[in-house]
């Protein structure tokens, strides 16, 4: 029996079909592309999660030698809870030159037009690998790509580039912003409206910490700034926060969640270790002189490494070639690909669609789009084999 195949288009079709939203389990794609491959030949290892729900999975096409290149991209999605979608986000819809749904952008279109040319890669018979990288919950801090990353360090062969297909309109991007997510959770002592000074008001207590984030934030805005970036100095925003129960009870738990995206070269960690000597030294003492049990918990639930720019890397040299670009950009969102610069493989960011659409309703990317980024990948296949 023929092994299966299919244009970019349609496995674009497919891969939006499975719902690999981060609270899923994504082991219908892996499990998919895993067979896919060895259809064609190609032998994968999956890298599963401590639950077995989730995997990365790790393929090799070409000879197992120094010199390839690593295709990396995400397999989960954001959800669309909520959101006001005019089609089915996880039916490929075409319409005015667009391909609507969930992930077309961010970012299993890249995906798909790099496995959609696997049979070409079988075909030329590549001198050097291409080897391909899937992981699973970066959308939720990045999760599985550091297994991903120490599997191949572990290989007999290195890799000269790696290319995390994140949406940036095809361009070559070289730096990003480290970011994190935070929790904070205030815990007080509930007690009846009236009697205010027998109970500690955990909203009041959370308020004076956001106060100081954003206090901090300002701060930030002029004190580093890189004009290569948008915003072009460190951030700091509070997304979430909840307390209370009823509006004559002192409220006895408030959270709230924050993050920073810092520039590259900014001590993003620090961000963290000042607002914990804040809390302890200036807001938990109040607290506890009325309720010893009185706490504030600082949880880092999710942190991405910054991408550094390395002018004239291998990957940078090497993607620039394929677009024919002479230039590189910065972005403010956060990848995978600064885990594997630290684990010391040369990075950059490339692929199609616009970061613009991501996580939006009616997420959609231009077929001008898919096809530049399937010539690349030829060009890329024409370079190796």
């Amino acid at each position: 029996m023929a092994a299966q195949t299919f244009t970019p288009r349609e496995m674009i079709d497919r891969l939006v079909a499975f719902d690999t939203t981060s609270r899923e389990s994504n082991l219908g794609l892996i499990h998919f592309v895993r067979d896919y491959l060895a259809d064609h030949g190609v032998e994968s290892t999956l890298i599963h999660d401590k639950s077995g729900a989730k995997a990365n999975l790790f393929a090799t096409v070409g000879p197992m030698i120094d010199g390839g290149v690593v295709l990396s991209g995400h397999t989960d999605v954001v959800p669309v809870d909520g959101q006001d979608w005019s089609t089915d986000p996880f039916l490929v819809t075409e319409r005015d030159g667009r391909l609507y749904g969930r992930g077309t952008a961010d970012m299993k279109s890249f995906i798909a037009i790099a496995l959609a040319l696997v049979p070409d890669m079988v075909a030329r018979g590549l001198s050097l690998p291409i080897h391909f990288a899937l992981s699973y919950d970066e959308e939720v801090g990045c999760l599985g790509a550091p297994d991903l990353s120490r599997h191949l360090q572990g290989l007999p062969c290195r890799p000269q580039a790696l290319i995390v297909g994140e949406p940036t309109e095809m361009k070559v991007v070289n730096a990003h912003k480290g970011c994190c997510a935070i929790r904070t959770i205030v815990t007080g002592l509930e007690g009846h409206s009236s009697e205010t000074h027998k109970g500690v008001n955990s909203i009041f207590a959370a308020a004076k910490l956001v106060n100081y984030l954003s206090d901090r934030a300002d701060e930030l805005q002029t004190s580093n700034v890189n004009p290569r970036f948008d915003p072009p100095y460190t951030t700091i925003q509070v997304g979430t926060i909840q307390g209370g129960t009823a509006g004559n009870i002192i409220p006895k738990e408030t959270t709230f969640w924050w993050e920073y995206r810092a520039l590259p070269d900014v001590d993003g960690p620090s961000i963290v270790t000042d607002f914990r000597a804040f809390a302890e030294a200036e807001v938990l003492p109040r607290m506890r002189k009325t309720h010893p049990e009185a706490d504030i918990k600082i949880d880092v639930r999710g942190e991405v490494i910054p991408l550094l720019p390395e002018d004239g890397s291998p990957a940078e040299t090497l993607v620039l070639a394929l677009t024919g670009s002479n230039q590189t950009y910065a972005v403010s969102y956060g990848t995978e690909a600064g885990i594997f610069q630290k684990d010391g493989v040369a990075s950059v960011i490339c692929g199609p669609g616009s970061i613009s659409v991501a996580h939006r309703p009616d997420e959609y990317i231009e077929i001008s789009q898919v096809e530049a980024c399937t010539d690349l990948m030829h060009k890329l296949i024409n370079r190796l084999a």
